[in-house]
């Protein structure tokens, strides 16, 4: 390609599938001066070894969109570039040889009807209709989905490159970067033994090595290398180019026809990290040795499936390098750190099958400054910097690769990596009984085992081992008094003159409001979606106290920072690790708090939505009053130093009154019967407080106005075409997560967000979004409609509202 260029718009860091993807799709989008710049050859690094397999249905209603887009991009691509791909869609055909496997698969069929995709849930029989040569000994049943398919990595990925080089990109081989260009918090370039190029974007598209590139310039990437193996056989007599793609996951095999031959590949439970002292910079188009002894049980069992394979030679032992995130899913956006840096790497082995979504919505972001859709799933602002340490990363991928074909239980806590951060409060509770989960890297109590009973989950799709005991915590909750470790919330302060100015600009709601008061309000983005949702507190003229849920720390901080505008007077900071909080909540938490301070603590003297520093203890805390259960309470926010003796002083056996002990199961439920929302999931950047039932936190008349209203007020005038609305099953003994698919009338109208059992109804309770394909989604459309709710291809009869189950929203908080 000649001299490199002095400038570029982009520039883009590594000629994997997704890098030749990224520039592809810039260039799409009418930018004209792009460079790829790749340190060996293209698709030298793990491109040219994937297996090339290309499904549409992932864990989330946007993934598959972005996988379906794939799907169809691979399908033209040939005639776009003039380059053959190797693309055929022959379908696949997932396995169960368990009842729970197969509730799995029927559930993802049931999704993948959100999403139209063709889907169709087999038998034994039928299944072996389509894989003659399959064993069905121990299988229970089957999905086939028909569009999916397969490609060659090599061929698609130079296909993307010609694509993109015949609209102007210009890709450089040969050509390794040595370090990002970082200017007043900006990427401005990169640095090559070539010389420099000055860029207004860089993207990191460098796979294995994006982590090790990101960190030199700050930037947090969690991703590590492990070993994947295959084998190809020796040519089958008989064995037919249509084959769909085979899919054994309790025996953590796929299985592809590879032109007359079979690809064997595996993800097994303990994988091997590799590349722990450091990737070279001379790994091209390499493997790595073999190991035998680690693939044999599973070679053992992919012939107990296709026992063909016993009786043909094997051709090619492989074992190669692939990179995996700590939660297995892979790492786009924006990084937090670094204005103008952009990140797609860390595919967990689905990097072909994922490279034409990602590629083109990270382009979208790119050119608009904002990505097309909610990517929360993907967003590498869901990281944590910890998430960089090398030793959390080899011990976590252990597990990772494995999780591609474990069982995607309800609840399914990580194994690995353990014990990151912990409250001050994480022995105690420990000792009481807590089984913890995790998230982001903190442990925080689920469900609180009682004496004699192990703290450990047992899972299954049905009501697990902890349903019972969780229940007693909901109940006591509604009936008398718990308390939660809430310390994993993300906490902020803005501080300074122009600290009001600031923060009203941001909020959609009016924190211009007396010292003390709490306001909760949303975020917006300028199309209105929502991009967090929190409570903002005033502590004085100057300072205002900020908190938020704990996956969303890095991502809302950021956010914050970067709507503080130039100039202003203003400066955020992080005080999350600074206070644990104790939840005290139900309608007994006043007589109970009562008795520790001397604080009036009366609803005349101590109002809702407000917030003030009382005696507690030997301590001085932060009492606010809200909650998330919708009952009365207080939330503790106490200095990490003193936060074993606020709680000791709350669980004191002297007291007349001592708390129930509960965990974030309980919460859920809590907040399910209240109609709560939950950032994430019943609320993103997609979905506005309109449409979300979040209207009544909206200052539409605030001097200055806020981010996102112009966009409010258009769709106010307007009308809205969908709507959040909370369901209850007729058949308790059902139970929803998420991405259920709502139909009314017959018609499919949306999908579930968020579900839990509502204990204190005795019913499963969900929210979704329904739409009116053909008018407004007004209050008649919302409650004339007749309801069902699709659980593993079952329809279930359910009731919809647009207000909680549970009593009016505010009836218990506010006395």
């Amino acid at each position: 390609m000649g001299e490199l260029p002095a400038r570029a718009q982009v520039v883009i860091v590594g000629g994997g599938i997704v890098g030749c993807s990224v520039a592809y799709h810039l260039m799409l989008r009418g930018y004209k001066d792009v460079v790829l710049l790749e340190r060996k050859q293209l698709t030298s690094g793990t491109t040219w070894h994937a297996a090339g397999l290309v499904g549409q249905l992932r864990a989330t209603h946007n993934l598959t969109r972005l996988a379906q887009y794939t799907t169809e991009l691979y399908a033209a691509l040939e005639s776009i570039s003039g380059q053959a791909t190797g693309f055929r869609q022959t379908g696949s055909l997932a396995l169960a040889t368990t009842q729970a496997r197969f509730e799995e698969l029927k559930r993802g069929a049931s999704m993948a009807r959100c999403f139209g995709l063709q889907v169709n849930v087999l038998g034994p029989k039928e299944a072996r209709d389509l894989w003659p040569r399959m064993a069905t000994n121990g299988l229970v049943g089957a999905v086939h989905l028909p569009n999916d398919g397969q490609t060659s990595p090599v061929d698609t990925a130079l296909a993307l490159a010609q694509a993109a080089k015949s609209r102007g990109a210009r890709v450089f081989e040969h050509t390794p970067v040595r370090t990002i260009v970082v200017k007043g918090g900006r990427a401005v370039g990169v640095v090559t033994r070539e010389g420099g190029i000055e860029a207004e974007h860089v993207v990191n598209c460098a796979g294995m090595w994006a982590h090790e590139l990101g960190a030199s310039v700050g930037a947090t990437i969690p991703l590590h290398a492990a070993e994947h193996f295959y084998v190809v056989t020796e040519p089958i007599e008989g064995l037919p180019g249509t084959l769909p793609v085979l899919r054994d996951a309790d025996a953590c095999t796929y299985f592809k026809e590879d032109a007359g031959k079979l690809l064997v590949g595996w993800f097994e439970p303990a994988a091997k990290p590799w590349g722990m002292q450091g990737i070279s910079k001379d790994f091209c188009f390499d493997s790595l040795p073999d190991d035998l002894e680690h693939i044999e049980p599973l070679l053992q069992a992919a012939i107990n499936r296709v026992p063909v394979l016993g009786k043909v030679g094997i051709k090619l032992f492989f074992n190669g390098p692939e990179s995996f995130t700590p939660d297995n899913r892979y790492l786009l956006g924006e990084a937090p750190e670094i204005r103008n840096l952009f990140v797609a790497a860390g595919f967990n082995s689905i990097g072909i099958q994922s490279a034409g979504g990602a590629g083109k919505v990270l382009a979208d972001w790119i050119v608009d400054g904002h990505p097309p859709m909610d990517l929360w799933d993907v967003d590498i602002r869901r990281m944590m910097p910890f998430q960089r340490n090398r030793r959390y990363l080899k011990d976590r991928t252990v597990e990772s690769l494995g999780l591609l074909y474990a069982m995607h239980w309800p609840y399914r806590q990580p194994q690995s990596a353990r014990g990151v951060r912990r409250s001050p409060l994480h022995d105690r509770l420990h000792a009481r009984g807590a089984c913890f989960g995790e998230l982001a890297g903190w442990e925080r109590p689920n469900w609180y085992a009682p004496e004699g009973v192990p703290a450990a989950y047992e899972y299954s799709y049905g009501r697990q081992n902890w349903f019972k005991y969780s229940a007693e915590e909901h109940e006591a909750v509604r009936q008398d008094v718990g308390l939660f470790d809430q310390s994993s919330f993300g906490k902020f302060v803005v501080e300074g003159p122009d600290a009001e100015a600031v923060l009203n600009r941001i909020c959609a709601n009016d924190v211009s409001v007396p010292i003390g008061r709490i306001v909760y309000t949303q975020w917006l983005n300028d199309r209105g979606g929502i991009e967090a949702d929190v409570t903002v507190t005033r502590d004085s003229e100057t300072r205002f106290f900020i908190v938020t849920g704990a996956a969303s720390q890095t991502r809302d901080f950021a956010w914050l920072r970067r709507n503080i505008a130039a100039g202003a007077r203003a400066i955020a900071f992080d005080l999350t690790s600074a206070f644990a909080v104790l939840g005290i909540m139900g309608p007994r938490s006043r007589e109970l708090l009562q008795s520790l301070t001397p604080a009036d603590l009366s609803d005349a003297a101590f109002p809702f939505a407000t917030s003030q520093c009382i005696d507690l203890g030997y301590a001085r805390v932060r009492a606010s009053r809200i909650t998330y259960v919708g009952e009365l309470g207080w939330e503790l926010y106490a200095e990490s130093e003193f936060a074993l003796g606020v709680f000791e002083a709350i669980m004191s056996e002297g007291l007349s009154r001592t708390p129930r002990l509960a965990g974030y199961h309980a919460l859920n439920s809590l907040r399910m019967e209240k109609g709560y929302r939950h950032w994430g999931a019943d609320i993103t950047e997609e979905d506005t407080p309109l449409e979300a039932g979040l209207g009544f936190a909206v200052a539409w008349s605030k001097e200055g106005g806020f981010i996102g209203r112009d966009a409010l007020l258009r769709q106010r005038e307007s009308g809205l075409r969908r709507r959040l609305v909370q369901v209850a099953l007729e058949d308790g003994s059902k139970l929803l997560y998420h991405n259920e698919p709502i139909w009314r009338d017959g018609r499919l109208a949306g999908r579930i967000t968020s579900g839990m059992f509502g204990h204190t109804m005795g019913k499963s309770l969900g929210m979704g979004y329904i739409e009116n394909a053909s008018g407004l989604a007004d209050d008649d459309f919302v409650l004339e409609g007749r309801y069902e709710i699709e659980v593993a291809g079952a329809r279930v009869p359910a009731v919809a509202s647009l207000r909680p189950f549970l009593g009016p929203a505010s009836r218990k908080v506010m006395v």
